[in-house]
């Protein structure tokens, strides 16, 4: 099986589904995207990864891959193998010393666990033919790396009144309360504010 390699352009809220996220991923060599519908969950423990947030507490996900290096347990690689009724499934390439196995996960799960692990995500050119779209390039995509583009201004003017350093603590305030999604905007205030 010929692997093409994805990385992952961003999620946004889901315009088809009510309380869902769309995390798209990219073709590395070319121009097509494969949106992919998750939960809110998922959705949260990628985006966590892509804004390089710190949870005061491990979520699932870290803490399969703490659990994972105590047993010097390494996942290589992820593969998006089969699109069935519009849901993918997905395997993680696992090694342990010598011995690969591959265990059958949500594609979800399987993109936060490569975040953690660094490793690649690839797909099979049939399910980039199936499932990939391409952007108009002249268009401007509603999907920013890691977050959606914000619909109206209250975003950017919600904490428009405070300091850098009022910012960074609500930020960190945020991220003890585990509401990851206040700590991502303040986190973009502050960014919009240094450039």
């Amino acid at each position: 099986m010929h692997k093409i390699r994805l990385n992952i352009l961003g999620l946004s809220v889901s315009q088809t589904q009510s309380g869902a996220y769309a995390l798209v991923l990219a073709e590395e060599s070319g121009d097509r995207r494969i949106p992919i519908i998750i939960g809110p969950v998922e959705a949260q423990a990628i985006a966590i990864q892509l804004e390089g947030l710190k949870p005061p507490r491990p979520l699932t996900h870290d803490l399969f891959k703490n659990i994972a290096v105590a047993f010097d347990i390494n996942i290589s690689e992820v593969v998006i193998y089969k699109l069935e009724e519009g849901i993918f499934f997905s395997e993680l390439v696992c090694e342990l010393g010598t011995q690969e196995v591959r265990i059958d996960s949500r594609t979800s799960d399987a993109v936060a666990l490569a975040l953690r692990f660094k490793c690649p995500i690839y797909t099979t050119e049939e399910i980039l033919r199936k499932a990939g779209i391409i952007l108009d390039p002249e268009s401007p995509s509603e999907v920013e790396f890691g977050h959606q583009k914000p619909s109206s201004t209250k975003t950017e003017s919600e904490f428009e009144r405070y300091t850098v350093n009022e910012l960074t603590d609500m930020m960190n305030e945020s991220i003890n309360n585990e509401d990851y999604e206040r700590a991502s905007r303040i986190r973009d205030e502050i960014n919009r504010r240094k450039k």
